[in-house]
């Protein structure tokens, strides 16, 4: 069984209306279902300024903590195919969309493929990632090492609150 981390995140509301923070809600929900996966723990949600082309609504943000015996890639799939599910359309990249999920760590593995790098490559700048992955466990590092609340404190807060 692997530990793997995940993030979270939605500024759009889908065709039938969902809100983001539902949109959390409903990919939690289908990760529990999944015969391979553990929900172990979800963080708090925190409301955050988009990043990325144009103007945008702001995101809801939140990791969640899974046990799974899916490899890194069957995880992606997974991961994938929940957010076609529930609407995700890939035309701008950082653009606005109903739900991203991102693989932010698996085990203590180092991945570079051209398909999925883990740990995530932009996560130690993102508060909106680091903060939700503390309140997970502040005793949380890298494969490298460095701990994810240490990383927090040097990080801005970028304007995230916690809802």
């Amino acid at each position: 069984m692997a530990c793997a981390y995940i993030s979270l995140g939605s500024n759009l509301v889908d065709d039938a209306g969902t809100e983001p923070a539902t949109q959390l809600d409903h990919a939690i929900d289908s990760l529990s279902l999944h015969p391979d996966i553990t929900v172990v723990a979800t963080s708090h949600r925190y409301k955050t300024r988009a990043i990325g082309p144009g103007l945008q609504p702001d995101y809801i943000n939140a990791a969640v903590k899974l046990d799974t015996l899916l490899n890194p890639l069957s995880l992606l799939d997974c991961l994938q195919g929940i957010e076609r599910a529930q609407g995700r359309v890939r035309t701008i990249r950082w653009g606005a969309r109903t739900l991203d999920l991102d693989i932010l760590l698996y085990d203590l593995q180092v991945i570079d493929t051209e398909r999925l790098t883990v740990p995530h490559p932009r996560m130690c700048e993102r508060a909106f990632v680091l903060a939700p992955l503390v309140d997970l466990g502040a005793n949380i590092s890298l494969p490298s090492g460095e701990n994810l609340l240490s990383l927090l404190a040097n990080c801005s807060d970028q304007g995230i609150v916690k809802l």
